[in-house]
């Protein structure tokens, strides 16, 4: 019975690491990053461990001293981040109530954050 359980867990633990490695922290360039919100949706800095090179763009760990963290996407090519704006914050703040801005849209457009640029 133990061994049992003790498989199944090892088998579970494995999945989830494939998973993860085949999410966007993978991607070159990534598709998602890390912003940290503020309570009225402003935005604040945002810690990140990165590669130590100029075309690895990728970010390994962010964290947010303050505020909530929050997952959101990468704007792709010829896409912009929309403008800072009280109304805009006011969107953010509702749309990340639950953790993440990805798939959410501010006036016809995606809420994407400008990507890193090292």
């Amino acid at each position: 019975m133990i061994r049992t359980f003790l498989t199944a867990a090892a088998a579970l633990a494995a999945s989830s690491g494939l998973a993860l490695a085949q999410g966007s922290m993978s991607s070159n360039p990534p598709t998602e990053t890390t912003l940290c919100l503020d309570v009225g949706g402003q935005s604040l800095p945002v810690v990140c461990k990165v590669p130590g090179s100029r075309l690895d763009k990728r970010e390994d760990f962010c964290s947010c001293p303050r505020g909530m963290r929050v997952d959101a996407p990468v704007c792709g090519e010829g896409q912009a981040a929309p403008a800072e704006s009280a109304a805009y914050e006011k969107a953010r703040r509702l749309a990340s109530r639950d953790g993440s801005i990805i798939g959410d849209l501010y006036e016809g457009r995606a809420m994407c954050v400008a990507p890193r640029q090292p």
